[in-house]
């Protein structure tokens, strides 16, 4: 698969108020269960809210986060996605790429991730709860139609530095093949559905909704992301939504630029989302009944609770040629849905 645009790490090595954010998932269908790791990384240069951190929504919703105050102990590569913070080592070197046995052998506490493997341990050291993790990856869609070039997320001028914050997919589909230790339950997982993405700059969008499965009904090559947001473009306010659909080869993209994009999504619950293009058109409906979980975020004020996530949702998902036949019609009950930053007041209506 070739790779997606905005693999690498973004800081310009001068600004000091940035972050970057990388996220990985994988799903076990047959146990009904995800998991899902978050890496961040705020304000390399040093400063209030300097320092990287790791949390992982895990079985059952719950979950586990750990910080990495030492932003010097962070690395990534800035042409292809590669990155790993430390917290506790046993080597006297400078953060870096290792070897998956020298990262079991020598790094005690801390993660390394890439588009072929995710791999950490991080240790609560209230309650001792734990999580250790090592997970090859095999790339199957990136952000586009398969064997093509990828695309970028929001678009070709996500290259310049417009967005507040940048957002890009970097695998909409994969396998993974390891296991998780969470907290001695271990999980060992063979071609499980996976999915990365990652975002990048000052904080995440004011206010945003998301929707993300790969692991369907009877359905094992269809991989779904979707979502809107309230962001900062220069210096006005838009929001703007997309669902990007991979299936049997074919990427079906809903974007600002080609499509009439519309949402109702509650405070918490319901996430519906419809939109048409020219040949084209899906309508999604996404609920759970479960309360979510609070995760953490970058944000202007560092690093803080502001969005709530469940990765067991139900998803409905309808594709159809504009005004005709039925392309696709399939459902999960192991989507992940969020909704993230304020108001939640009422029904967000677009």
């Amino acid at each position: 698969m070739p790779q997606n645009p905005h693999s690498g790490y973004h800081w310009d090595g001068i600004s000091r108020r940035f972050f970057e954010g990388w996220y990985y998932r994988v799903t076990l269908p047959q146990l009904q269960q995800t998991f899902a790791f978050m890496y961040s990384l705020e304000d390399p240069l040093g400063g209030q809210y300097s320092g990287g951190s790791a949390q992982i929504l895990g079985a059952n919703d719950e979950y586990l986060w750990r910080t990495f105050p030492d932003a010097k102990l962070f690395w990534a590569e800035g042409d292809r996605l590669a990155l790993g913070h430390w917290r506790k080592r046993d080597l006297d070197i400078p953060p870096q790429e290792l070897d998956p046995e020298e990262f079991t052998q020598n790094i005690q506490e801390g993660y390394q991730a890439t588009d072929r493997l995710n791999q950490g341990f991080i240790r609560d050291p209230a309650t001792k709860f734990y999580c250790r993790w090592q997970y090859t990856i095999q790339p199957i869609y990136g952000w586009g139609n398969a064997n093509s070039p990828q695309q970028s997320t929001a678009g070709w001028l996500s290259r310049f530095p417009i967005f507040e914050p940048g957002w890009q997919i970097l695998m909409a589909h994969g396998l993974a093949t390891g296991w998780i230790d969470w907290n001695e339950q271990r999980y060992y997982f063979t071609d499980a559905p996976a999915y990365s993405e990652k975002n990048w700059g000052n904080s995440f969008p004011q206010k945003w909704f998301w929707l993300n499965c790969n692991a369907f009904t009877g359905e094992n090559d269809l991989a779904l992301t979707a979502g809107g947001g309230r962001r900062k473009v220069m210096w006005w306010m838009e929001s703007v939504g997309l669902i990007g659909i991979h299936y049997q080869g074919k990427f079906y993209e809903f974007v600002p630029w080609n499509a009439s994009i519309k949402w109702q999504v509650e405070p918490w619950g319901k996430w519906q989302m419809q939109a048409q293009n020219s040949e084209y058109e899906v309508e999604l409906i996404g609920s759970t009944d479960r309360r979510g979980i609070p995760l953490r975020a970058p944000t202007e004020s560092g690093l803080i609770f502001c969005c709530q996530d469940t990765m067991k949702g139900d998803l409905q998902l309808e594709l159809r040629k504009r005004g005709g036949a039925v392309i696709l019609q399939a459902n999960s009950s192991v989507c992940g849905l969020e909704i993230g930053g304020q108001p939640w007041d009422e029904s967000w209506m677009h």
